[in-house]
């Protein structure tokens, strides 16, 4: 016959009546700790504290080096969003309207920002890495309609060595040397088209500028405008 098991032990200590008396105030020990420290208060929004370097903060559209948009119109970001805040239309690119890489670009591009919950799932579904994330978190308006961003307020500014969209691919590449990093800025070739095409565009050597190419969407510019002045009156 097996030998009958010992009862259950603890192998916590039990506590003498001195501990028992004071377990009751223990438990406030972390309050009591406090009661006495200076109160340290965000002075926002005069005084913005810079977030962490991977905050889920505004989308943004990316482009390639030579101005080409990244975006291919797939929809991927739309059907992973959970919150069904992101609205994608694509078309086909052309010779006279070459906007990304490869066949196809997003011809249409809406997110909600009164649905969106920033979970970062629709970045992850990117399969050119066209929509990623950015640190900026003052997003407000004054209407429900100008809390829905358009492709126009989500692309990426324009940067040095890029041309503005359309125009063709750099020459004697294809949409996988695209992907690999291998466009590296804008060739002479890609810039005589937009200049026989477009030749008052303000990215063409000796043009207006990237200040006048970058200008902002509507809604981007009013919600802009918006936290701006939010900031001027929260100034001290």
């Amino acid at each position: 016959m097996a030998a009958p098991q010992e009862g259950y032990r603890s192998l916590i200590e039990p506590r003498g009546p001195v501990s028992d008396l004071f377990a009751p105030v223990g438990g406030f020990g972390v309050t009591l700790s406090n009661m006495f420290r200076p109160t340290v208060t965000d002075q926002y929004p005069s005084e913005k504290a810079p977030t962490k370097p991977r905050y889920h903060g505004r989308h943004q559209l990316n482009r390639y080096a030579d101005g080409l948009e990244k975006c291919i119109g797939c929809e991927l970001c739309a059907w992973a969003c959970p919150a069904d805040a992101i609205y994608v239309e694509g078309a086909d690119n052309t010779p006279d309207n070459q906007r990304s890489p490869g066949e196809r670009y997003g011809s249409v591009y809406q997110i909600n920002y009164l649905r969106c919950i920033f979970c970062g799932l629709c970045i992850e579904a990117c399969p050119t890495r066209a929509l990623t994330m950015t640190n900026e978190y003052e997003l407000a308006g004054p209407t429900r309609a100008g809390m829905i961003w358009e492709k126009q307020d989500l692309l990426a500014p324009l940067r040095s060595g890029m041309l503005q969209a359309p125009h063709p691919m750099v020459e004697g590449t294809t949409d996988t040397d695209y992907y690999r990093g291998a466009v590296t800025a804008s060739t002479p070739a890609q810039a005589a088209w937009v200049t026989e095409h477009r030749p008052d565009d303000p990215t063409l050597p000796g043009g207006a500028g990237l200040d006048a190419a970058n200008v902002p969407g509507e809604t981007a510019a009013v919600m802009a405008a918006t936290v701006a002045a939010a900031t001027k009156q929260g100034k001290r």
